[in-house]
């Protein structure tokens, strides 16, 4: 089965060495995908110090960039937030953010949402408290 890497232009540079998704006959693997600005070191409601240490976070920016990042992807590659089936939430506070993040999920997802679990880590890459890892299906 043939495959093709997705770069997208929209989405934030990737931090290491791998494509923002894989095409795989007609599934669509993201890899995992923060809410970072392309072009910038810019995380949306995140305060650092001179050290690079987060003060403070907002987890509702964070998120909604984090779907815009996904959607930038997911169209480049000729898909769609409709044609997510399966979804994998990396949140680095669960007790705090979970809750908000639900509220999030469901004004993405309103009707048909896909499969998802969702996972507490202790960090991410860069100083975010949210990555998403999606699969969809693309025609």
């Amino acid at each position: 089965m043939e495959t093709k890497d997705i770069h997208s232009q929209k989405a934030p540079e990737p931090v290491g060495h791998y494509p923002h998704a894989k095409r795989v006959g007609n599934l669509l693997f993201l890899s995992g995908i923060g809410p970072r600005e392309r072009g910038s070191k810019t995380i949306p409601g995140v305060v650092l110090d001179e050290k690079g240490n987060v003060i403070s976070y907002d987890i509702e920016k964070q998120t909604h960039s984090v779907f815009q990042n996904v959607k930038h992807v997911l169209e480049e590659a000729g898909s769609s937030l409709d044609k997510v089936v399966d979804v994998t939430v990396f949140l680095t506070n669960m007790k705090d953010d979970f809750k908000t993040f639900n509220k999030i999920w469901a004004e993405y997802f309103k009707e048909n949402p896909p499969c998802r679990t969702t996972v507490e880590v202790n960090a991410l890459p860069t100083p975010i408290a949210i990555e998403l890892k999606v699969i969809a299906t693309i025609e």
